[in-house]
């Protein structure tokens, strides 16, 4: 069945002719006689498209038939109409009509227009589908958590178990493994998604003025204090406060955040007049917390007010599996960003999986986006990203662990080095095949042979 039409037309000698023209095309047909009946069939079956007479007694206006149907069924709407009445045609197509055909009907135009438009239907629906499914095997728009190691899934799966609650969260974990990406989703999906989402760097911010920034101040309250000012807890009221490094907070400061959690409710800076909050905190911290307890450094009753439940991140040392995905991710963030579309070498592919990355996703997005900035012909290479890094770290190959080039070796045997660790893993991306390695390498085919025999490489 090529689709499943309706036909809304009061002259039954007219529908009948239609639907003989469509159904001799392969279109399954299906008539009435009138807006009410229409509607009420598309409470009962699905409809690839519908043409409408604009000329049925106006239970209702054409603009706002057009309207129903679409919204019915988000159908493509063809709409039908005398000589004498185009302009109703072009309003109803304003109003989200596909497209209008005028009576008398040519059934070879009919056949074009129809066809057309469940065309069209057909490429809405299919990106549909594949939009749904790439949420649901990625998540990457909803949650923005890029990869697919046991670990990603498994915090995928966490935050949303916990997001629907308004439990408070501490997130733990070194520095640059996504903490605040991950605070932001567990925001996102909660019921406070529609109102704010408030960040503070609780280690960035000098501790005097800690206390300003979050609770706000009178006029007057202190030097340079030459207005009122909301503070960040305010602004957060109904939705979530993400206080990130909490580890770095001053003693002082971490009592008075105490009482704020504990009762909803604080005094700004030079203020007699108590402020009333009701907000979620989603606290992140690269510290271990219980050895700064015990270091005297961190409260123990702030601790067990903000770890309602506790979500861990990996390192990326121990998800490995997860680079090439954010290497490609990265890739097309910046191509889109940039208007370029950039191509990755595929010794640079492996060169990203060997190294051991300390700084995390962080330092991975960095040397990314740094090594595409420089890159040439929109290719990344490993020549691009030793630029960048600074540094003579190469891959022997892909089953060995990254090889440090002694630095106090002379310049022309770094440079040999470094060579030889681009010719075998350009050979080794091309399978041993010698003339696609050379044009990969920018070289003839016999400037390559010729390098292979000079450093013995058979």
């Amino acid at each position: 069945m090529q689709g499943h039409i309706l036909l809304v037309d009061d002259e039954q000698a007219f529908c009948e002719l239609c639907s003989l023209w469509l159904t001799q095309k392969g279109y399954s047909v299906n008539t009435c006689g009138n807006m009410q009946a229409a509607l009420a069939l598309f409470e009962q079956e699905r409809f690839d498209l519908v043409v409408h007479d604009l000329a049925l007694p106006p239970t209702f206006r054409p603009e706002d038939t057009v309207a129903e149907l679409i919204r019915y069924g988000d159908t493509p709407v063809v709409v039908l109409t005398g000589h004498n009445e185009k302009s109703l045609a072009l309003d109803a197509i304003r109003n989200g009509a596909w497209d209008f055909l005028t009576k008398p009907i040519d059934p070879d135009f009919l056949n074009v227009v129809v066809a057309r438009a469940i065309e069209r239907q057909r490429l809405a629906n299919e990106v549909r589908v594949l939009n749904a499914r790439v949420e649901q095997e990625n998540y990457t728009d909803t949650l923005g958590l890029v990869g697919n190691s046991k670990a990603t899934q498994s915090l995928r799966e966490l935050i949303r178990r916990i997001a629907p609650t308004d439990v408070s969260v501490l997130i733990q974990g070194p520095s640059g493994t996504g903490k605040e990406l991950i605070a932001s989703a567990l925001h996102r999906l909660s019921l406070r998604k529609e109102k704010p989402f408030i960040s503070v760097h609780c280690g960035a911010i000098p501790g005097d003025l800690l206390e300003s920034e979050l609770f706000g101040y009178k006029k007057g309250a202190f030097t340079g204090a030459d207005r009122d000012r909301k503070g960040l807890l305010k602004m957060a009221d109904g939705g979530t406060l993400f206080l990130d490094e909490i580890g770095e907070m001053p003693l002082a400061m971490q009592v008075k955040l105490l009482r704020v959690l504990q009762e909803g409710s604080y005094y700004p800076v030079g203020s007699r007049q108590m402020e009333h909050i009701d907000i979620r905190v989603i606290s992140a911290t690269n510290r271990d917390i219980p050895t700064a307890i015990e270091e005297g450094i961190f409260r123990d009753d702030l601790y067990y007010r903000i770890k309602g439940l506790t979500v861990a991140t990996q390192p990326l040392q121990q998800r490995p599996e997860d680079i090439p995905i954010l290497v490609r991710a990265f890739l097309e963030r910046y191509g889109t960003q940039h208007d370029q579309q950039i191509q990755l070498d595929p010794a640079a592919a492996h060169w990203f999986s060997q190294q051991i990355w300390p700084g995390n996703v962080r330092e991975l997005r960095n040397v990314i986006e740094s090594a595409a900035a420089v890159c040439q012909n929109n290719v990344l290479s490993i020549a691009d990203l030793m630029l960048v890094t600074g540094s003579s770290t190469v891959p022997a190959d892909k089953d060995t662990p990254p090889r440090q080039i002694d630095l106090n070796h002379t310049l022309d045997t770094q440079v040999k080095e470094l060579e030889i660790a681009l010719i075998k893993m350009a050979l080794e991306a091309q399978g041993g095949n010698k003339t696609r390695a050379a044009e990969q390498l920018g070289l003839t085919r016999q400037g390559l042979q010729n390098k292979i025999l000079r450093y013995n490489l058979q």
